[in-house]
């Protein structure tokens, strides 16, 4: 009968232990790219950007900038360069997450 009271003790605490754990995570919840249509940051962020050069252009123009020029990969992993948006020039960023400001 002690035996029984035991064994059932301990199936209860490692039913608890075993119903705290969280899961696993599925996948990424910050994804290192947003879609093209939104920033997740208004300032850019820095960190190592694997975009080429092309690549950051076209984020850029998905955003409706044209005549982009001087286009350079900072020390901090930021693309920087010039752009025009509705008639004006001025600076633009890519950071390693896609965000253009």
């Amino acid at each position: 009968m002690r035996n029984i009271v035991l064994t059932m003790t301990a199936l209860a605490f490692m039913t608890a232990a075993a119903s705290a754990q969280t899961p696993a995570q599925e996948g990424p919840q910050n994804p290192a790219v947003k879609s093209m249509n939104e920033n997740n940051s208004s300032m850019p962020v820095a960190g190592a950007n694997s975009f080429t050069q092309g690549e950051a252009m076209k984020q850029i123009e998905a955003k409706g900038y044209t005549k982009i020029t001087g286009l350079k990969k900072d020390d901090k992993g930021v693309w920087r360069g010039m752009a025009m948006k509705d008639g004006k020039s001025g600076p633009i960023s890519v950071d390693y997450q896609g965000n253009v400001n």
